[in-house]
């Protein structure tokens, strides 16, 4: 009985996305959000406000991205939930790049990355050539 429960499970796990740092990311999220949640009462004490509008906007937006975890990791759609993570990678790259800015070409849209502090500058594109001026 429990291998047919096992074989049916992962039949229905066959084709789906999964988890990635997005989706751990979200998990974490909510988590510490309950935990704060969970906390906040014990400060806010016969605190209407609290009672009545954060706490419930708080569980909502647990709900919600506990939601969106398990959509995305129930996705079929694999490509779209890869270009999700592709963005959420090179954003979290650039939050952690404090020594070089990012600009795009304004000619073939590249993305070109320059260091930061030294003033106006000469771009150069690497794919068309192109030449502009932008400061760090």
């Amino acid at each position: 009985m429990f291998q047919h429960m096992g074989n049916a499970i992962r039949r229905f796990l066959r084709g789906r996305y999964g988890t990635d740092q997005l989706n751990n990311l979200l998990l974490l999220s909510a988590v510490a959000l309950s935990l704060v949640n969970l906390v906040l009462p014990l400060f806010l004490y016969e605190n209407r406000v609290y009672t009545s509008i954060i706490s419930p906007a708080i569980y909502v937006l647990i709900v919600g991205l506990l939601g969106l975890n398990l959509f995305r990791a129930l996705s079929r759609n694999i490509y779209k939930r890869q270009q999700e993570n592709r963005r959420f990678r090179s954003l979290l790259g650039r939050l952690k790049d404090r020594k070089h800015r990012y600009y795009r070409c304004p000619e073939c849209h590249q993305k070109v990355r320059v260091p930061k502090g030294k003033g106006r500058i000469n771009i150069r594109c690497p794919k068309c050539g192109n030449k502009f001026l932008r400061k760090t």
